[in-house]
């Protein structure tokens, strides 16, 4: 973290801004279900012709993601922990 001149400001409050996580999530999962072969579906990503969308849980799903990933009007919804793994019964693929 930068240091900032805090003269005559007080006590400085540490925070984090929007702290990045990245999950990698198996794309021969994804692939599957839409259908694709990963090459393809790899491809099609690059392209932004498969669309993601990635919610954080929270309360009680803290700690678990939900991608959603859409391809020609079909669509694969995983959940997974932290790590990218699965959680078992809260998929769709």
């Amino acid at each position: 973290m930068a240091a900032v001149d805090t003269a005559g400001m007080g006590n400085p409050i540490p925070i984090e801004l929007n702290p990045v996580h990245a999950v990698e999530i198996d794309a021969a999962l994804v692939a599957g279900g839409l259908g694709l072969g990963i090459e393809a579906f790899r491809r099609l990503m690059e392209q932004r012709k498969v669309t993601l969308l990635c919610e954080r849980g929270t309360g009680e799903d803290a700690g678990l993601y939900r991608a959603s990933y859409y391809y020609k009007g079909r669509r694969v919804r995983l959940v997974v922990d932290g790590d990218g793994n699965p959680v078992p019964g809260r998929n769709d693929a």
